[in-house]
C-alpha cells in the first residue's frame, strides 16, 4: 500500500482564530521565564471573577438528582420557559421557538447552517467576532463583511450594508454589544437594520451575549423587541453575564412572522435533533441564573466599568493610540499608529510579555491598525500593561 499524507479539507484552510493563535507565541515567550500579562482572552474566570454560588448549586443539584442522561433536543422545558420569560421582559414578542445549545456559538452555527447554501453569504460586522468567519469557511460561503464606523462610535454603517446586499445575501448579523469594540448600537441603528432586513427579506441574527454588561447607566435594547414581525434569532447564554463560559450553555430565541420563519425553523430543528442535546445537567442552571439573585451581575458591571475607565485614562496618555470608549461587554479596540498590528502585537509580547490580539484578527478597514484587549484583569495588571505598551511604543521601530 502506497504511503500518502492525509490532507485537510480545503474548507479548513481559511479558518483562523486570532484570539488563541497569539498564545502560540506566548507559550514560546513563557519558556524564557518572562512574566506574561494576559489581556487577550474574554474568559472572566481566568481573572478574578467567579461563578455565583447559586448557579453552581443548581447544576450540582441536577447532577445529584441523576439528570445526567439526554435531554430533549431543544433543551429542558424549565430552561426554555425561563428564557421565554427573560425574552418577554426585554420586549421580545411573537416568539416562534427557543432552543438551548452548547454555547451561543452552537446556536449561531446551527442557524447559519440551516439557512445558507454553499455560495450564499451573510452580512457580517467588521470588526467582528472570528467565530463567524470560521463558520463561513466551514460552510463554503462567500465573505460579505460590512464595516462599523469608528468615527461614529463603531455603529454599523447602514449605507455600507445596503451596498453589500446581493441576490445571494440571506442574513444580517449584528453583535450588540459588540465584540471586539465594546460599542452599543443605538435604537436608530437597530431600526435601520430592521428596515433593511424587511425590505430585502433577510434574517437578522442578533448576537446579544453581553446584553447585561452595559455601562454608564445606559440600557440594552433587544433588536427583536422593536418589531414583532421581523424575522430575528436572538442569541444569548450564561457564559458572559453569569461568569460560567465553561458551562457551554447558550440559546437562540426565534421571533417574527410565523409563516416566514416556518421552513427555516424546521431546518434548525432537524439539526438540533441530529446532534442530540446540549449538556443536560448544566441546563438546570438557566432558571437559577435568569431568575435567581442578580446582585453578581450588578457588581460585575461596576467592576468592569471601573476597569474600562482606568484603561481609557491610561490610553489617553499614549500619543500613538486612541480609543472609542466602550459602552458594554468587556472588550476595547484602540487604534494604534503602527503599520502592521499583527507584527506589533508579536513584537510587544516578546519584549514586554503583554498579550494582545491584533485587530486584523477581527477584520478592519484597510490602512488602519488596532488591537483588542479585555478589561477583565485587575486594575494593577491593566496599569502595568499599559505602562509597558506606552514605553514600548515610544521607541518602536516599524
Amino acid at each position: 500500500m502506497a504511503d500518502y499524507d492525509l490532507k485537510s479539507a480545503e474548507r479548513t484552510l481559511n479558518i483562523k482564530y486570532a484570539i488563541r493563535d497569539i498564545i502560540v507565541v506566548a507559550d514560546e515567550v513563557a519558556k524564557t521565564g518572562k512574566e506574561l500579562l494576559y489581556l487577550n482572552i474574554g474568559d472572566p474566570n481566568v481573572y478574578d471573577h467567579k461563578t455565583p454560588q447559586h448557579i453552581l448549586d443548581a447544576a450540582y443539584k441536577a447532577m445529584c438528582e441523576n439528570k445526567n442522561g439526554y435531554s430533549a433536543s431543544s433543551g429542558i422545558q424549565p430552561g426554555r420557559d425561563a428564557i421565554r420569560r427573560y425574552a418577554e421582559k426585554k420586549g421580545i414578542k411573537n416568539i416562534q421557538d427557543i432552543f438551548i445549545t452548547t454555547g451561543a456559538s452552537e446556536a449561531i452555527e446551527i442557524c447559519l447552517t440551516a439557512l445558507l447554501n454553499r455560495g450564499d453569504n451573510f452580512l457580517m460586522p467588521t470588526p467582528g467576532y472570528p467565530l463567524y468567519t470560521a463558520i463561513q469557511s466551514k460552510l463554503e460561503l462567500e465573505p460579505n463583511p460590512y464595516y462599523l464606523d469608528e468615527e461614529n462610535g463603531w455603529q454599523p454603517d447602514l449605507e455600507d450594508i445596503r451596498k453589500k446586499i446581493n441576490p445571494r445575501t440571506k442574513a444580517i448579523v449584528i453583535i450588540n454589544p459588540n465584540n471586539p469594540t465594546g460599542s452599543l448600537a443605538s435604537i436608530e441603528t437597530l431600526k435601520g437594520l430592521i428596515d433593511i432586513a424587511m425590505e430585502h427579506n433577510l434574517l437578522i441574527l442578533a448576537d446579544e451575549i453581553y446584553d447585561q454588561l452595559i455601562f454608564d447607566g445606559e440600557k440594552h435594547v433587544s433588536l427583536a423587541s422593536l418589531n414583532p414581525d421581523a424575522p430575528v434569532v436572538t442569541f444569548c447564554g450564561l457564559s458572559k453575564n453569569y461568569v460560567c463560559p465553561g458551562f457551554r450553555i447558550g440559546w437562540g430565541i426565534a421571533s417574527g412572522n410565523s409563516a416566514r420563519m416556518k421552513d427555516f425553523l424546521e431546518g434548525v430543528n432537524r439539526i438540533l435533533r441530529s446532534r442530540l442535546c446540549a449538556n443536560h445537567p448544566l441546563q438546570w442552571a438557566i432558571p437559577a441564573a435568569l431568575e435567581g439573585d442578580q446582585s453578581n451581575v450588578g457588581k460585575l458591571v461596576q467592576t468592569l466599568q471601573r476597569r474600562r475607565d482606568i484603561s481609557y485614562d491610561l490610553i489617553s496618555k499614549i500619543p500613538q493610540m486612541s480609543l472609542v470608549k466602550p459602552k458594554g461587554a468587556f472588550y476595547a479596540l484602540p487604534s494604534v499608529d503602527v503599520k502592521d498590528d499583527a507584527k506589533f502585537c508579536v513584537d510587544l509580547l516578546r519584549k514586554t510579555g503583554v498579550i494582545l490580539v491584533p485587530g486584523n484578527g477581527f477584520g478592519e478597514k484597510p490602512g488602519t491598525s488596532h488591537f483588542r484587549f479585555v478589561i477583565l484583569p485587575p486594575e494593577d495588571v491593566l496599569t502595568k500593561a499599559f505602562n509597558y505598551i506606552g514605553d514600548f511604543l515610544a521607541d518602536y521601530k516599524q
